[in-house]
């Protein structure tokens, strides 16, 4: 019994190319071959002549197991075949309990195969080149509630997921499941989702889609699918998941924010009362609640009916050229790239020597000579208020006197004097477009969040904010 001894090995997906020499090799020093009998044509132009196959039929893998510790202790060499890489949901974890199990001397060795989910990546792209996971949705040897919390996690802890054993005859709505946690979980919906049928095999068929548009129906057992984290993308027919070896350092920091904003962003509609609301005020909601961590915002924010895309296709067309804050915290508030990514200037008066002579002179607030000051030079502006309801009210005297015309305005002074009464005085001018909170919240974080949203309306629909950060 000396040369006895058990070899599992994992012969790949499929194609002889996919093999290791280890595993060829283990293979021409057989005596006998122990697996499922689809598999020997794959391996039998290596076998010795006298070696011997041996079929043990599909789902009797512990029958399989005692097959070949009863014939390596008859002084046999025993190669066990499993596709891809045993020790991945394959033979070798059952032939080491079995050896536990039976405290034999047999030898036992494994020798690693290409997995099929490290094939389908490969014929993808690459899509694992950062953390990631496997899991199967067969429940023959593990409870569906089990299952269904690592999917969460996994989801949650933004792995790209790599998904065997996704359907089979009786087990049709896991795959629906699994894809209903993800979106659930903030995964975005354009998220790149790739699957590989037979990879390896001559039938192999790739196929690279969204997780929006992901069909369950088109997967079958031999089917492996791999969903991208959120930083994979699709770039010119591949699946890509960046290391960051390339990564500027600015532009590094800068995507950490971008993915702690979207991540924030996601968080947010995934907790809202009435997530079924037109896409435009949705998106300034979330933007309010993300700067105020504030969800009263979804009873006090309002905007007019495609208040917030009307004005950005005033921006978009280069209509609309400048933001006039009420104070110089607004203006800083609003992202710069923005600004400079669609030619928009904004501008506070407040700072302007202007002002204060204006102020005495007129008995008014500063911010309200700053307003007078803006309305002779941007009548047509979108004007932003977070702080001063005078510098409002002051607005709104003068769009009824016909002096003033502004694109859009922004209402969001915060206080107790005069405050509900400025927004009150907004409201009344329906051919404005307006964004306003209601009530005595407000502020200047959030009148500048507000006019970010505004600027960076065409990533709504992808929910990817944060790119001019």
């Amino acid at each position: 019994m000396s040369n006895a001894k058990i070899i599992v090995v994992g012969i790949g997906p499929g194609s002889a190319d996919d093999m290791t020499p280890a595993v060829l090799n283990a293979v021409r020093e057989a005596d006998i071959v122990i697996g499922y009998s689809y598999y020997f044509q794959f391996v039998k132009h290596y076998l010795r002549s006298d070696a011997q196959c041996i079929d043990t039929g599909m789902k009797r893998e512990r029958d399989r197991a005692l097959q070949a510790f009863e014939l390596a202790e008859q002084g046999n060499v025993v190669v066990v075949i499993s596709s891809g890489d045993a020790g991945i949901y394959g033979m070798t974890p059952l032939i080491y309990e079995m050896k536990r199990e039976r405290n034999s001397d047999v030898e036992v060795i494994s020798y690693p195969g290409i997995s099929a989910f490290q094939k389908a990546a490969s014929l993808l792209g690459a899509p694992i080149g950062h953390d990631f996971c496997v899991i199967s949705l067969s429940d023959l040897m593990t409870p569906w509630e089990v299952i269904e919390k690592r999917i969460h996690a996994a989801a949650m802890a933004d792995f790209i997921t790599a998904v065997y054993n996704p359907k089979s005859h009786g087990r049709y709505w896991q795959l629906y499941r699994l894809k209903e946690i993800f979106l659930q979980e903030g995964r975005a919906k354009e998220t790149p989702v790739g699957y590989v049928r037979q990879a390896g095999r001559e039938e192999q068929k790739v196929t690279l889609t969204t997780l929006q548009d992901f069909d369950p129906e088109e997967i079958d057992m031999f089917t492996v699918v791999l969903i991208g984290n959120s930083q994979s993308y699709e770039w010119n027919g591949s699946m890509i998941t960046p290391r960051g070896y390339y990564r500027q350092d600015d532009d590094h920091a800068a995507k950490i924010g971008q993915d702690i904003m979207i991540h924030s962003f996601r968080t947010i509609e995934s907790e809202l009362k009435h997530p079924d609301i037109p896409l435009d005020h949705k998106w300034a909601l979330l933007h309010a609640i993300h700067t105020t961590a504030d969800f009263d915002m979804e009873d006090i924010l309002y905007t007019d009916d495609h208040a917030v895309e009307n004005l950005y296709r005033k921006v978009a067309s280069g209509e609309l050229k400048t933001i006039v804050t009420d104070v110089t915290m607004v203006t800083s508030g609003i992202r710069k790239g923005a600004l400079a990514r669609l030619g928009v200037e904004a501008k506070c008066y407040l700072m302007d020597p202007r002002v204060s002579e204006l102020a005495q002179q007129k008995g008014i607030t500063r911010t309200q000579a700053g307003i007078r000051l803006a309305v002779e030079e941007h009548p047509d502006a979108l004007f932003a208020f977070g702080n001063a309801p005078t510098a409002l009210m002051e607005l709104c005297d003068l769009i009824r006197k016909g002096k003033a015309h502004p694109a859009g305005i922004i209402a969001a002074p915060v206080g107790f004097v005069h405050v509900k009464e400025s927004k009150y005085m907004v409201k009344p001018f329906h051919d404005i477009p307006k964004i306003i909170v209601e009530g005595r919240k407000g502020g200047s974080n959030l009148a500048a969040t507000l006019c970010n949203a505004i600027l960076c309306f065409d990533d709504a629909a992808q929910l990817r904010p944060g790119r001019d950060l």
